[in-house]
């Protein structure tokens, strides 16, 4: 077992603190996966894990839908995920992007990107 400084942050807020607050503690746990085992068992290891990869899962899934991607485009994309392992290899739909962009875009940055369009189908 190891000791380990764990820290976190608040920033400030408007309403609920005027400073920002902090507090770092010491945390006692395991070295190695054997010793995770002993010291809490498999299930809550591997709850906690498959906890966290679904969170990393969903970050990837809501980059892809920004991107303008569909549910299908996004299954093929992670079908060989592995935990622990990056996602490589993904293409950007150039057009789905900006297409995505635009809509999310207020009127006055459409109106901007409308024109960028415009000078290109012109050069």
């Amino acid at each position: 077992m190891i000791d380990k400084e764990i820290s976190a942050k608040v920033p400030v807020k408007e309403g609920r603190n005027a400073e920002e607050l902090s507090a770092v503690i010491l945390i006692t746990y395991p070295e190695t996966l054997e010793e995770a085992i002993k010291w809490c068992g498999e299930d809550p290891i591997l709850t906690n894990a498959f906890a966290n990869w679904r969170v990393t899962i969903q970050s990837g899934i809501r980059a892809s839908l920004i991107a303008g991607k569909t549910a299908e485009q996004i299954q093929v994309e992670f079908k060989d995920a592995k935990m622990g392992v990056a996602k490589v290899g993904g293409k950007v739909d150039v057009q789905a992007a900006f297409i995505a962009k635009f809509k999310t875009s207020d009127p006055e940055k459409q109106a901007e990107m409308l024109s960028m369009l415009r000078e290109a189908a012109q050069e």
